[in-house]
C-alpha cells in the first residue's frame, strides 16, 4: 500500500513537472513569436529610413512587405534560447510569424517510466499591424510648367512629403530633414489571440 502512495506521488510529480514544462514552453513559443515580429518591424523601418525621401517607394514598407524573414527568424531563435527551448519551426505569414518551439528541458523522472525524455512543444503566432496608411503620390501627375520661364533658374526647394497618416494622425516629413516616428508608431505588434 505504502509502495502505491509513493508511486502514485511519483505520478502526480512528473504530471506537475510536465505542466511546468508546457507553461515555459508555452512562455518561450510567445517570446521567440514577438521576437520575431519585433525584428520585422524594426527592419521595416530601417529600410523606410532609406528610402525616406523618395514616396514613391513607401507604400511597401506602410503595408509590412519589405523585411528580411530569415533575419527575423533568429531573432526568434535568441529568443527561445533565452526561454530554455529551442525553434523547431519559424514561418512567415500575412503580417507576422508563427513559431513553434520545444524544450530543451524534460521532465526526467525516471521513476515514472516513459516521462525521462518527455519534452514540451508550444506553438505562437504574431502580427505585425500597420498603425499607418498613406496616399502615393501620383506617378502620372506632372507640375504645371510656370507661364513664363524665370531669366534665371531658381533652386526649386523640395515641399514638405504629405500623405502618411498614423492613428488618424497626418505626418509631415522634411525631406531636407527626414524624420520618421518611432517604430511603436508606425506597427503595432501583437500574439494573434489578443483582443479577440
Amino acid at each position: 500500500m505504502i509502495a502505491g502512495l509513493l508511486f502514485l506521488a511519483f505520478v502526480y510529480f512528473a504530471v506537475g513537472q510536465a505542466a511546468v514544462l508546457r507553461n515555459g514552453a508555452q512562455t518561450a513559443a510567445d517570446a521567440a513569436a514577438l521576437a520575431a515580429a519585433h525584428n520585422a518591424r524594426d527592419q521595416l523601418r530601417e529600410g523606410w529610413l532609406g528610402v525616406i525621401d523618395d514616396p514613391a517607394q513607401w507604400q511597401q514598407f506602410v503595408t509590412g512587405d519589405r523585411y528580411d524573414t530569415e533575419a527575423a527568424c533568429q531573432g526568434a531563435e535568441a529568443f527561445a534560447a533565452r526561454n530554455d527551448a529551442e525553434v523547431e519551426n519559424c514561418s512567415p505569414m500575412r503580417f507576422g510569424f508563427k513559431v513553434t518551439v520545444r524544450s530543451t528541458g524534460t521532465v526526467g523522472d525516471s521513476l515514472v517510466p516513459g516521462t525521462e525524455a518527455q519534452r514540451a512543444e508550444a506553438m505562437a503566432s504574431a502580427v505585425i499591424e500597420p498603425r499607418c496608411s498613406f496616399d502615393e503620390p501620383d506617378p502620372t501627375e506632372e507640375p504645371e510648367p510656370p507661364p513664363t520661364p524665370p531669366a534665371e533658374p531658381e533652386e526649386e526647394e523640395p515641399g514638405p512629403i504629405l500623405g502618411l497618416v498614423c492613428d488618424g494622425s497626418p505626418q509631415v516629413i522634411d525631406p531636407e530633414d527626414p524624420v520618421l516616428p518611432d517604430a511603436g508608431d508606425l506597427f503595432r505588434i501583437r500574439l494573434t489571440g489578443d483582443d479577440e
